[in-house]
């Protein structure tokens, strides 16, 4: 689960690919974006992707409707293009996707290349929280906020650090941190030790977890999926402070499950052992 970049920042942003309107353009609007192929877009299948790339190179879709007559397209091909925010070129925000794609269903063979004139509804936007869920459901990313970055306040309130506040502590400090569990690792040669790496909305956090702890908090470091973590902040102090070659670990004391925070978002982590 890849991060992007913070709310609020003028950073390169990435966007899903949108072949569907207008000239498809290299970059986003506050400068380079890296785009996302729609074999990303859960749901969709491999030829219905290659017949919207095909159907767009004769010439630019001008509706949601047009895309679907044009390409090929089964409604649930196009829901689950408005799922991943795919049309917004051509119907605006996700809720709007969703409903032209659920109103456009197949027609007889005669009346399959007629465009349907209807009154339009216009539905209200969706707050950030929910966009963010359903971007997580069907890409497994998100292009918006860092879901952490709208619980920070929450965090906050509990000392929890964020990675970027953590790289200004001092060896030895007793520190919080809390972040989406991205990796789980436990080396045959590491002798029960176990590798986290936590990540928000300012970067990530590598935790060392003793065997000790392990089997102490199992069902919190095995099954949570946001994670807070009391420790020991180390860093190599044989390195320059600052350099990108000091290493900094959190050893971690105790570990607790915040999952219930995230609500309905669905993240998943790398586990290796």
């Amino acid at each position: 689960m890849p991060l992007t970049h913070p709310c609020g920042t003028d950073a390169p942003g990435m966007s899903l690919p949108r072949p569907f309107g207008g000239e498809g353009g290299g970059e986003g609007a506050k400068g380079l974006a890296v785009r996302l192929g729609l074999r990303m877009v859960a749901g969709l299948s491999a030829a219905g992707a290659q017949r919207i790339v095909d159907a767009r190179q004769q010439q630019p879709f001008i509706s949601t409707e047009d895309l679907g007559l044009r390409a090929a397209l089964d409604q649930g091909e196009l829901k689950a293009l408005a799922a991943a925010d795919a049309l917004a070129a051509l119907s605006g925000h996700r809720r709007q996707q969703v409903w032209d794609a659920s109103a456009l269903k197949v027609a007889p063979p005669l009346l399959r290349n007629i465009p349907v004139a209807e009154d339009f509804l216009e539905l209200p936007a969706a707050p950030e929280g929910e966009e963010i869920v359903f971007d997580y459901a069907s890409t497994g990313l998100t292009l918006r906020c860092h879901p952490l970055a709208l619980l920070r306040e929450t965090l906050a309130k509990k000392s929890l650090l964020t990675a970027q506040a953590l790289r200004d502590r001092a060896n030895g400090a007793l520190v919080r941190a809390c972040g989406i569990v991205t990796v789980r690792q436990q080396p045959q040669t590491a002798h029960g030790v176990t590798f986290v790496t936590l990540e928000d909305e300012t970067g990530s956090v590598n935790v060392i977890v003793w065997k000790a702890l392990r089997e102490r908090q199992r069902q919190e470091l095995i099954h949570a999926k946001l994670l807070a973590v009391y420790g020991v902040w180390q860093r190599d102090t044989s390195a320059q402070e600052g350099s990108a070659a000091q290493v900094c670990h959190l050893i971690a004391k105790r570990l607790v499950d915040l999952t219930p925070l995230l609500g309905r978002l669905a993240t998943a982590s790398r586990d290796f052992h």
